[in-house]
């Protein structure tokens, strides 16, 4: 173990507990998702989220036009520019979201003990006795009693900022609901909640569709977060429509788990995304408050056994008007660390928050505290064990590469990959060192012009905790003669030297394919 790593299990100096962090190159091993918007979207303050950590961009498309969120993109691409921090871009679906239509955007004021209808009839203007939905099957979904949610991001924490309805009677198309906490409803878009309701709409709608073939294939994007995924079909869907768009047959596919439908489908979900993003304002509603870290914590382990990145969502929503966490947010961040999360997703702390580079900036101190206390020992012998014997040929050399590491102190691991494949394993068995994730492009064809692979892979190691992509030289093939791999590897270690994540005397673990071998090596480097 690094002499800064902890355990939580051993005794810690409490004086110790006080010492200041050392700053170091990669803010810290887990990565930050930032969601841009209007507080978040200038080059420059784009440019202090990355600077401060921000890996992946994402892109909201329930509010705003493709034209706003272009804008914003070619902002972020200036920014990557100038900062020269790589940074991957995820296009959130609208999905079956239920939405309030507020066309004269005028505030709503709702008085507990009050009513107010939810009627299906858009073009009917909102008020403190009338909602008009995006939904025609309110009615017949939900009955006399049941919970409906309503606030501007989805019922925030914030009592003033949402809403708890309680049904009381459907008339025909309309359903009466009982006002259970005064509020005022403020902007042109709320979301909708109906807890443990289904609800009869595509998770990947016709709007949705076009944008991504539109917007999506423009942009090359690299993730697509599905909102409310709700079975492994939705995911296949999802996939069979990139699979028709080009270079979107790599874009990974995050399935967002938002309601208990997900969650009673969820290792086939699992099976089938590429990722699992735990959408918790809605998971929050949907589940019991005291059910809700249980389900998180059993996710996340069965994302960290599968090798498939877990995100967190709703960590600090006290920041979207204050320069600091809460205590109990803090926390939250740091035990999301040691549950075993890759990314914590920020949403609208930063896509309409005040303070979008602070928050960034204090969920990375957070995680980084975090990290040095998690038991990796502990999790490697957990995620050996239910990997089973015989290993795969990668998993072995992948676990193989991670304990040599680990017993040598090795400053960091630097892997050789095309396909992005070995470094995640890699990344998997959570090394408590920096994984440089070499990615060799590769040269392919689609019959009529030659191009080369690999800015897709580098992108979409951003958000695996521990993994920092590095393009290779493309005249550099991954499985070649030792003595490109040396000019490789030295470029690679330059650049660690150059980050400071490298220093005289280190020792580094390099995994690598020499013809059909793979190789784990150790190297001691020189003044």
């Amino acid at each position: 173990m690094h002499a800064n790593h902890l355990l939580l299990e051993e005794p810690i100096r409490m004086a110790s507990i006080l010492e200041p962090s050392k700053a170091s190159f990669f803010p810290a091993m887990t990565k930050i998702v930032g969601t841009l918007g209007p507080k978040s979207r200038s080059v420059e303050v784009i440019s202090g989220c990355l600077k401060v950590g921000m890996s992946v961009a994402r892109f909201d498309f329930s509010w705003g036009d493709p034209d706003y969120h272009q804008e914003t993109l070619e902002n972020l691409k200036a920014a990557v520019k100038s900062t020269k921090k790589l940074c991957a871009v995820m296009l959130d679906t609208v999905g079956a979201e239920l939405q309030v239509v507020n066309k004269c955007e005028k505030s709503i004021s709702l008085l507990i003990d009050g009513f107010v209808v939810l009627t299906p009839y858009k073009d009917q203007e909102a008020s403190s006795e009338l909602l008009p939905i995006n939904f025609n099957g309110l009615a017949k979904a939900v009955k006399k009693g049941d919970t409906i949610f309503v606030g501007q991001y989805l019922f925030t924490g914030s009592e003033t900022t949402s809403v708890w309805l309680e049904v009381s009677e459907v008339k025909g198309d309309d359903v009466v609901c009982m006002i259970k906490n005064s509020a005022t409803l403020a902007g042109s878009l709320f979301t909708l909640h109906v807890s443990q309701i289904h609800i009869d709409l595509p998770t990947l709608s016709d709007k949705d569709k076009e944008v991504i073939s539109t917007w999506g294939v423009k942009n090359k994007i690299d993730f697509l977060s599905l909102s409310y995924t709700r079975h492994a079909e939705d995911v296949r869907q999802a996939r069979d429509h990139l699979s028709k768009l080009g270079d979107l047959q790599q874009t990974q596919i995050f399935a967002k788990i938002e309601n208990v439908e997900g969650l009673n489908h969820f290792d086939e979900i699992l099976q089938e995304a590429d990722g699992i993003i735990l959408s918790r304002g809605n998971l929050g509603i949907d589940l019991p408050p005291e059910k809700v870290f249980l389900f998180q914590k059993a996710a996340v382990y069965k994302c960290n056994m599968a090798g498939k990145p877990a995100v967190i969502t709703r960590v600090v929503d006290s920041m979207t008007d204050n320069l600091r966490p809460t205590r109990a947010e803090a926390t939250d961040v740091a035990n999301a660390v040691l549950d075993g999360s890759d990314a914590i997703l920020l949403g609208a702390e930063t896509l309409r928050g005040l303070y979008p580079v602070e928050t960034i900036s204090i969920v990375g101190k957070i995680c980084a505290e975090a990290e040095k206390v998690f038991n990796q020992d502990l999790y490697f012998k957990k995620t050996v064990k239910y990997v089973g014997e015989p290993m795969t040929h990668l998993e072995s050399i992948a676990s193989s590469a991670v304990r040599a590491a680990i017993k040598v102190k090795a400053s960091v691991i630097i892997c050789f990959t095309s396909s992005g494949r070995a470094a995640r394993l890699i990344a998997k068995y959570r090394p408590t060192m920096p994984v440089l994730s070499v990615v060799i492009p590769r040269l392919k064809t689609n019959q009529l012009k030659w191009s080369f692979s690999g800015a897709f892979e580098a992108r979409q190691s951003l958000i695996v905790r521990g993994l920092f992509p590095m393009l290779a030289d493309p005249r550099h093939p991954a499985e070649s003669t030792s003595a490109t791999n040396e000019s490789v590897l030295k470029v690679a270690l330059d650049h660690g030297k150059a980050s400071g994540v490298i220093k005289s005397h280190d020792r580094v673990v390099v995994c690598q394919k020499v013809g059909d071998a793979s190789v784990v090596k150790i190297i001691e480097l020189e003044d």
